[in-house]
């Protein structure tokens, strides 16, 4: 029996991928917990799962403030804020909070969330051995590649954050913290990453680790389509909705004349007037609905993209910042789906290119390619293999 401690940022996407992971462990006989922001980790975890609380806690403020500001932010300004206002900042906030989980929860393994930085920091300060959780695949080849002059300036955050924290400015190393030596689990496969770079054995490629999904309320998991049509689901995840008004609209003026059903998971209070084929609901089960539906429509959330090829679902993405447009690449790359902009996007073209991914052949036919590789992989079961040998 070893201790594993997940250590997460306040990010849904982020979360989600190691709460079936952490399961198979439980199940295995080992004990699991998680330390990042705990009204998030509440409202994603069941109450069997423990959560390791501290008197050092992620303060509220940052995270309301980068949901203000980080509001209509694109491109390098969206890159420099997600680095300079968030990652920097969260991990400051985070190393107290993880040293006195290390020294609560004694663990054998921590898995660090890759933009959880902390957490390998206090790792490596302790010598515990550590394992990075690529929540987003982004990570894994060159986020910096639209923005090159950004990446030094990334790595200088991440040594400063190091030297303020008691590691000598000689041997300060930005790249350690990105990526564990011992072992990086990868929630894709190569098939959808491709070959940008080359990895080694260190690094598990497993596909989406799918497990337990705690329901945002009563109404979630309820199927709501009512033909039996092509079906289609229309998402910009758990942190955009409040700046897709404009896409919202597109999307339904071009659902108007798109003989197939959609789910469009938005707001409400964004949306006016809704074709006869459109069904809106606030939040629902991801998971589920997948399994009924024929094509998704995204921003190109990694969790959201994987999820929907692990399902054989062909994409339209409509990136908006952060990782979203690497992800969006990789899409195209594999021709899994169709690229669209997302703050220019008409709905002539929209309906084109769903209709596309409805109607060819070739989007599906490779969504199912993926989708074997990701079956292949092994999910949560393979990530579970890969940590109990690093005990």
């Amino acid at each position: 029996m070893a201790r594993f401690l997940f250590v997460v940022p306040p990010l849904v996407g982020h979360i989600n991928p190691t709460i079936g992971v952490g399961e198979e462990l439980i199940e295995r006989g080992h004990v699991v917990a998680w330390y990042g922001y705990k009204p998030i980790l509440e409202n994603l975890l069941d109450r069997d799962l423990e959560i390791v609380t501290t008197e050092s806690e992620i303060p509220e403020t940052l995270i309301k403030q980068v949901e203000a500001q980080s509001k209509g932010l694109r491109g390098a300004h969206a890159l420099k804020f997600f680095w300079e206002d968030f990652l920097s900042p969260l991990a400051h906030a985070m190393v107290p909070g993880v040293r006195s989980a290390v020294e609560k929860f004694k663990p054998d393994v921590i898995v660090a969330d890759q933009q959880c930085v902390a957490g390998a920091h206090v790792a490596l300060e302790n010598g515990i051995t550590w394992a990075t959780s690529a929540t987003t695949s982004a990570e894994l080849v060159n986020p910096f590649k639209l923005f090159p002059k950004l990446k030094s300036w990334a790595d200088d955050c991440l040594m400063s954050f190091q030297i303020s924290h008691g590691v000598k400015k000689e041997d300060a190393n930005a790249d350690l913290l990105r990526e564990s030596p011992h072992l990086v689990i990868a929630y894709t496969t190569l098939n959808l990453v491709g070959n940008e770079r080359e990895f080694d054995e260190h690094f598990a490629f497993v596909g989406p680790s799918i497990g337990r999904r705690k329901p945002r309320d009563s109404e979630s998991n309820e199927i709501v389509f009512s033909n039996n049509g092509k079906k289609i689901l229309i998402s910009l995840g758990t942190v955009n909705g409040e700046v897709g008004e404009r896409f919202y609209k597109v999307a339904l003026d071009a659902m108007e004349t798109i003989d197939a059903e959609a789910l469009l998971v938005a707001p409400p209070d964004l949306i006016g007037n809704v074709p006869r084929n459109v069904i809106v609901k606030r939040f629902v089960s991801q998971l589920d609905i997948l399994k009924h539906v024929d094509a998704v429509v995204t921003h190109g959330g990694h969790n959201t993209v994987v999820e929907s090829l692990y399902y054989g679902l062909p994409l339209v993405v409509a990136p908006i910042r952060d990782d979203q447009p690497v992800v969006s690449d990789q899409v195209v790359a594999a021709k899994v789906g169709v690229r669209v902009k997302f703050s220019r996007v008409q709905p002539k073209e929209l309906k084109l290119a769903i209709e596309s991914i409805l109607h060819e052949s070739i989007y599906r036919e490779n969504a199912q390619r993926i989708r074997e590789s990701f079956l292949k992989a092994g999910g949560k079961v393979e990530a579970a293999n890969r940590l109990e040998k690093l005990v």
